[in-house]
């Protein structure tokens, strides 16, 4: 027949087996250009810049309205950065 168990795990001999299922926390680090949380070493989904530079143009596929909200918002955002450059810079 086979496929039962002919001897019984204890429960500490089962939860040993289970002490490396747990889930770990996603390491995440922010989008120099936006400041979106991203995966290291990956395309920001929101600005589509990696590494400094313009990957894809994420606008494009955007509705109007919707692409309205996001330009308003990545000049928000390119605003903050240069207003802190120059406090930096005094």
């Amino acid at each position: 027949m086979g496929g039962t168990p002919t001897r019984h795990h204890t429960k500490a001999r089962r939860n040993k087996g289970r002490a490396h299922f747990a889930l770990n926390t996603i390491k995440t680090v922010p989008c120099p250009k936006c400041k979106q949380q991203i995966l290291p070493h990956r395309m920001c989904a929101n600005c589509g810049t990696y590494r400094g530079k313009q990957v894809i143009n994420v606008l494009a596929k955007l509705d109007k309205k919707e692409r309205k909200q996001r330009e308003k918002v990545l000049k928000e955002t390119e605003g903050d950065k240069s207003n802190i450059k120059h406090q930096e810079a005094k």
